[in-house]
């Protein structure tokens, strides 16, 4: 620790503190355009500048260290000042100087009302400017869909390039020219292909990097904002939903060091418009063989006489990606006063509850990730399947101290691995201590060993889950205070569903059985697209898209989105998360629980509860955890031990990762025209601006 003067106080602070940390301690405001907590240090926009005692010239406090200040001639400690009048005109100059060619069309900018720039001119800077000479206009460059480019409102931070290159992975953009001719620019003006690049309209200070499909449409005093968490993936990104008035406007990031730090995906980011197409907003009744609009009570006496008089062993109920655990337990509930033990999620079948938390969970949590100093890939593409996560990957990686294998599919992960083989004949060879990477593992002292979607959705998904258990136990991941073992889930409700046990009971039929001909007779669908229904099963289908499971339903019952109602679900790493309502469904669609109590009472089987607080009430008595918001109950490690000697028979076929389109993985992404675009861009059929 050493002590320094700032603003005549003193302080005792880390000798590693650059100085603008150091005055931020000492309560300090200083101003920053290029300077970013999460990015190296350019030291380039000068706007940081404060006053060292002893030196001739104001110094940028954002490249200069508590170390590096020099203690005075009789011994007096190092003073800093950050209100000086040394410091006031030169930060006037600075922003004087950043000025002289902004276009200064805040009017028209979508960054108004969440400028940096404005911000701090008004702040610190003077109401004149000493220029008369033209102003430089710079040519607004192609890169992408999802970013707007108004160039010459750049003040050359080069905040986007750091990011790009040490958060994302894919170094596209870069300066070019120098003095007045320097630009930003992707080089060749392509498309960028970062799943994060969204990111950069929210750490560009100015107006120079907007988002596109929000182009011109609100002004953040406008919006209503509430804050809640993404379904789009299993990780439970922390967003904030600007709406106006029922529409929803725009997803930002909201900052949560545990989870998602303050980046979103593309995905999480740009799904807005999914939401209001191709919505459901009324029941509808398959008759001669095409759908047509009904009434609730139209729609619920169609069921009725179809499952009123089957047998209960002959109904069934498949939840999808995007189900709510209240969703999932009023399903659950109403097919056990049916007596019905057949419910499941569409990818689940390798789990078993029974065998603990610890088994299905991210058992080393994601930011337990910047702790790990070995990690092994098993059927996973992290970069698909849970972006954010894969970011963190990157950031130990990028520290030297992680070193990372990869069982599966060989694909750019924006970090360097040692790719081991294809599937499990590898794990095999893994754990028999035939691979270099096995030693690695053992003397790690936090190794995490990660089992994907690509392992855990095949036939034999159980028994691949048990061998990598096995192998985690055998290379001592799991020990005090550490557990390695890792389940990467790709939908959100997956643990959610697990902690229920909305797993098939007993004598009940997997999801897999369910989808067989000739089993069921009735099948509830909760939301779940991406199943095959044979012909024969009457399928009610609870959602909010005209997707696969609407096409294919005898009976529609139209849900809400996740930013339509409250509810909980659960992310990968067991952290119970909270989605709040932010708008409202769109014409007669329901809450899915509301839909499910109406429906039990039609059917005679009426549910115990009639509102949201009652059942999570009776939700919270089978399930506890569940009303501990943003905590992680940690697994019993005996679970993956109990899991390991499972064991059971695998097939030699490779992993292949589920998710082949990263935009399009769910209903609400599949009706999204901007998703649509990303996924021709990354697939190469649109190439370039001029296409």
């Amino acid at each position: 620790m050493t002590k320094i003067l700032i603003d005549g106080k003193e302080l005792d602070l880390p000798a590693e503190y650059t100085l603008l940390q150091a005055c931020e301690a000492a309560g300090a405001e200083i101003p920053r355009f290029c300077y970013h907590e999460r990015l190296s240090i350019a030291g380039n926009c000068r706007m940081c500048l404060v006053e060292v005692a002893g030196s001739p010239k104001p110094v940028a406090s954002c490249a200069w260290n508590v170390r590096d200040c020099r203690p005075g001639p009789n011994g007096e400690l190092p003073s800093v000042k950050t209100k000086s009048p040394m410091v006031k005109k030169a930060r006037e100059g600075v922003m004087e100087f950043l000025l002289i060619n902004h276009p200064l069309d805040c009017p028209i900018c979508d960054q108004g009302g969440e400028c940096d720039l404005q911000d701090q001119a008004m702040g610190y800077g003077v109401d004149t400017s000493r220029f008369a000479e033209n102003k430089r206009a710079v040519e607004d460059k192609y890169i992408g869909a999802l970013v707007k480019t108004s160039m010459t409102r750049c003040i050359q931070c080069t905040r986007c390039v750091r990011f790009t290159t040490e958060i994302c992975g894919v170094p596209e953009m870069g300066l070019t020219g120098r003095g007045e001719d320097v630009e930003i620019t992707t080089y060749l003006e392509s498309a960028l292909t970062s799943e994060l690049q969204g990111n950069l309209v929210d750490i560009c200070p100015v107006g120079a990097l907007t988002s596109k499909p929000y182009a011109f449409a609100a002004r953040p005093w406008e919006l209503g904002k509430t804050q809640s968490i993404d379904v789009m993936d299993a990780v439970g990104s922390a967003i904030r939903v600007d709406t106006r008035g029922r529409e929803v406007m725009r997803i930002l990031p909201r900052v949560n060091e545990a989870v998602n730090e303050e980046w979103i995906s593309d995905k999480t980011r740009h799904v807005v418009d999914g939401l209001r197409t191709q919505r459901l907003d009324r029941p509808y009744i398959r008759e001669n063989g095409k759908l047509r609009p009904a009434s609730w009570n139209e729609a619920f006496a169609a069921i009725v006489a179809k499952a009123g008089s089957v047998n209960g062993k002959r109904i069934g109920a498949i939840a999808g990606d995007l189900a709510a655990v209240e969703d999932m337990f009023a399903v659950k509930d109403l097919l056990a006063k049916i007596g019905s033990a057949n419910h499941a999620t569409q990818n689940g079948a390798a789990f078993d509850p029974k065998a603990g938390r610890a088994s299905y969970m991210f058992n080393p949590t994601i930011v337990g990730i910047e702790q790990a100093d070995a990690l092994l890939i098993v059927g996973s593409n992290p970069r698909k399947e849970a972006t954010i996560l894969n970011a963190r990957i990157r950031k130990r990686w990028r520290t030297g101290q992680l070193k990372i294998a990869v069982i599966g599919e060989k694909a750019n992960l924006t970090y360097d691995y040692d790719y081991l083989g294809a599937g499990t004949d590898t794990l095999s060879d893994l754990a028999a201590g035939k691979h270099s990477f096995a030693d690695v593992l053992k003397n790690a002292k936090h190794p995490i060993v990660l089992v994907g979607a690509g392992a855990t959705s095949r036939h034999d998904g159980a028994a691949v889950l048990s061998m990598a258990a096995k192998l985690a136990s055998d290379i001592g991941a799991i020990k005090d205070g550490w557990n390695g073992f890792g389940v990467l889930h790709s939908a959100a409700s997956q643990v959610g569903a697990l902690d229920l046990g909305f797993v098939p009971g007993e004598g009940g039929l997997s999801a897999a059985e369910m989808t067989a001909f000739g089993t069921l007779d009735v099948l509830f669908s909760l939301g779940a697209d991406e199943i095959k229904v044979p012909d024969g099963t009457f399928v009610v289908y609870i959602g909010t898209h005209g997707d696969r499971g609407a096409h294919r339903a005898d009976v529609i019952l139209p849900g809400a989105a996740y930013t339509e109602k409250s509810g909980i679900y659960v992310n990968t790493e067991g952290r119970v998360q909270m989605a709040n309502r932010a708008a409202f469904p769109p014409g007669e669609a329901r809450e899915d629980w509301a839909i499910i109590r109406a429906l039990s009472e039609a059917l005679g089987k009426k549910l115990p509860y009639d509102s949201l607080g009652a059942l999570r009430q009776a939700m919270f008595k089978t399930a506890p955890h569940l009303m501990r918001i943003d905590q992680i109950e940690a697994g019993d490690v005996a679970g993956v031990k109990a899991l390991a000697a499972r064991g059971g028979t695998v097939e030699k076929a490779a992993f292949k990762s589920p998710v082949e389109d990263f935009y399009l993985t769910n209903p609400i992404a599949r009706a999204s025209a901007i998703m649509a675009e990303c996924s021709r861009l990354a697939s190469g059929q649109i190439l370039t601006a001029a296409e």
